[in-house]
């Protein structure tokens, strides 16, 4: 059927004979979320994370090559408004059936669906489960006749009619509160936006307010004031904004948290930044370094951290690290330090884990072998990493020291098929003016 349509031509026709096409094309499109909503419900539902290879957004993500926040959002969607059944088996209807209901019809589109789905995300959890059928019924029904935009302006009318007072229970605020670091952008600066909790952000005031003041924690000062009090012309001197001054103060906090060194040791590392760079970068203070999250920093600023921290010295011959073996089971901070530098993350295939997140993997299990040795360890993330067991994924070293990943038989399908894979997500370059391997 779609092969048809895509087939056709539409030369010969009128302008309201396009519309009407248009609204049909649009009518269907909308039908097909319910299959989808379906067939990843009884996935979640019937199947266990080694049969799919991990979490189920992942595993989505990377057999319809969308992003994981798409592919999340889809089972998502499918929570709330696909078919599901009892720990019994016996089928149960959709958590949001009117709007489920609508958008098999395809009478409501995704856009429709976000602003219901957002409205019970605000709403109270005291309201009462037939009030909430009601409100989820009306809302619907309105989404069939209004766009998105304008449902919208409904949804916060009836949230204040159902919730007069702002009334919200600290299970309310709880549920909301969140923290999302963006991606970085070209200049390397990244978006932080969320929630706070009351506590939370009485507490953010707090330090703000110290550490934030005009005169402190100002970048441009030869000594930039951390503590006590800033001078009259320490106050003039200071040409930041407000919002200028918050961020200053936040990393000032920040920066004194890490310093402090009562963070103590995360994933076999002392709590630190891990900054991995060459030689050639140091000398010309160019260019940009990689951090165990992930990001990027320019030299300018590893060579200004480096000023005051902690120093470790991995050496690399060509790929390999220079004498980093030892005989107890688990990895060295050394050692560890070094698969920042040459994993930068979870090695299997598609996953964005950054090091900071991962565990270390014996390619050959140190039952066997009885030595950790740096060419024989791996980052994996802990969900992957669960999946490295008999009759599961296997991991074996290249002779450049990348870590392939072998499907089992069940997931081994696709263009991929029979081939073991490696990960490139933390390693860009690698596809730059080549193939690359997958």
């Amino acid at each position: 059927m779609v092969a048809r349509i895509v087939g056709h031509s539409y030369d010969a026709l009128t302008t309201p004979e396009r519309l009407v096409l248009l609204e049909k094309l649009e009518h269907e499109t909308r039908r097909l979320a319910f299959p989808r909503h379906e067939l990843i419900n009884q996935v979640a539902e019937q199947a266990t994370p080694e049969e799919f290879g991990g979490k189920l957004s992942h595993a989505l993500a990377d057999l319809l090559h969308i992003s994981r926040a798409a592919a999340a959002q889809r089972v998502a969607d499918a929570a709330d408004l696909g078919p599901r059944r009892a720990i019994t088996g016996e089928p149960l209807e959709a958590r949001l059936p009117a709007t489920a209901a609508a958008q098999r019809d395809g009478s409501i589109g995704d856009g429709h669906v976000a602003v219901i789905r957002q409205f019970f995300d605000q709403l109270p959890h005291w309201v009462d489960v037939e009030t909430q059928r009601c409100a989820e019924q009306h809302l619907a029904q309105q989404a069939v006749r209004f766009r998105p935009e304008q449902v919208r302006k409904l949804a916060d009318r009836l949230t204040y009619c159902l919730n007069p007072d702002g009334t919200f229970t600290d299970t309310d605020r709880a549920r909301r509160r969140s923290l999302v670091l963006g991606v970085q952008d070209i200049d390397g600066m990244s978006r932080l936006s969320g929630w706070l909790t009351p506590e939370a952000r009485a507490t953010l005031e707090v330090v703000l307010a110290k550490l934030a003041a005009p005169g402190m924690c100002n970048a441009d000062d030869q000594t930039p004031i951390v503590d006590g009090t800033p001078g009259e012309e320490s106050i003039k001197r200071d040409t930041r904004s407000a919002n200028q001054r918050n961020h200053d103060g936040l990393q000032a906090a920040l920066r004194a948290t890490l310093a402090s060194g009562k963070l103590g040791q995360h994933n076999g590392i002392p709590a630190t930044i891990v900054v991995t760079t060459t030689l050639e970068q140091l000398e010309s203070a160019a260019g940009k370094a990689s951090t165990g999250g992930g990001s990027q920093l320019p030299l300018s600023d590893v060579i200004r951290l480096a000023s005051h921290a902690h120093h470790y010295l991995a050496i690399f011959d060509e790929a390999t690290p220079i004498g980093l073996y030892h005989t107890k089971r688990i990895a060295s901070t050394g050692q560890r330090i070094v698969l920042h530098t040459k994993d930068r993350g979870c090695t299997a295939p598609g996953c964005d884990v950054p090091g900071y997140l991962c565990e270390v993997h014996h390619v050959d299990e140190s039952a066997s072998c009885h030595t950790t040795d740096v060419d024989n360890l791996t980052f994996a993330c802990g969900s992957h990493h669960r999946l490295l067991k008999p009759g599961g994924w296997t991991t074996r070293k290249r002779a450049n020291g990348d870590t392939e990943w072998i499907p089992p038989p069940h997931l081994d399908f696709g263009p991929l098929r029979g081939r073991p894979r490696t990960n490139t997500f933390h390693h860009p370059e690698k596809l730059l003016g080549e193939e690359g391997d997958p």
